[in-house]
């Protein structure tokens, strides 16, 4: 299984809902990088997504988005697969 990162915040339901859905899919550990905590690495998240808002999900080293995206990309079959690598 690839491994999964995801930069988030302690208080964000959708960071909530996207560690939810990966569990729910097989995920063991996420790699969550808490920007609310460490404000420097929203600096670094913004550099490599082009976003500012969390979560933002890397599984392997493809971005796969926020929470919506990750959802869609779930409803779309195309999670399971991007998962085994």
């Amino acid at each position: 299984m690839q491994t999964v990162k995801m930069y988030t915040t302690g208080v964000c339901p959708y960071c909530i809902r996207a560690k939810q859905l990966l569990k729910a899919r097989g995920v063991a550990a996420i790699e969550e990088i808490r920007v609310d905590e460490q404000p420097a690495e929203r600096e670094r998240m913004m550099a490599l997504t082009g976003r500012r808002t969390v979560p933002q999900i890397f599984i392997g080293d493809t971005h796969v988005g926020g929470c919506d995206d990750l959802i869609a990309l779930d409803h779309s079959g195309g999670l399971a697969p991007l998962l085994a690598g």
